[in-house]
């Protein structure tokens, strides 16, 4: 298995680990009923105002957690250079994970025009974030793995 591969894999349980464990936390310590209030803007804008720093900070630890031990256990360093597949490999899992996204956005807005509440707007939007983010990582693999 490549070190991308790896470093892939080791992003894509971190990013489970991060959110499951960032939203257990948010619906344990949410007062009951916090959905159903008058401003759901408030809650709404605090979980992905805290939930961002918290994903940017822990991914840095993970990687550089990631590359110790691999260094450890496989005497190899970190490629220090991108050749042209893994630019392109890059290239098409951002358009892929983007792609999910929008799709997501959409039915976000669409869910305004059904006429839900904001509540069900905001989890459909973080939800799609989530979705994106693991297209973007099932897709490098996919494409390490086959080929583009």
């Amino acid at each position: 298995m490549s070190f991308q591969e790896k470093k892939t894999i080791m992003a894509l349980i971190g990013t489970f680990l991060i959110f499951g464990l960032y939203c257990l936390y948010v619906y344990k310590n949410a007062p009951f009923g916090v959905l159903d209030q008058e401003e759901p803007f408030r809650f709404w804008g605090m979980f992905v105002l805290v939930l961002i720093p918290v994903t940017i900070a822990t991914k840095i630890v993970l990687h550089i957690l990631f590359s110790i031990l691999n260094k450890i256990t496989t005497n190899e360093d970190e490629p220090s250079f991108a050749d042209e597949l893994d630019k392109l490999i890059d290239l098409k899992s951002t358009r892929n994970s983007h792609y999910v996204f929008v799709i997501g956005f959409v039915l976000g807005i669409g869910s305004l025009a059904a006429d839900a509440s904001p509540s069900a707007m905001f989890m459909i939007f973080v939800g799609a974030g989530f979705c994106s983010e693991v297209a973007g990582y099932l897709s490098q693999l996919y494409y390490y793995r086959k080929g583009v």
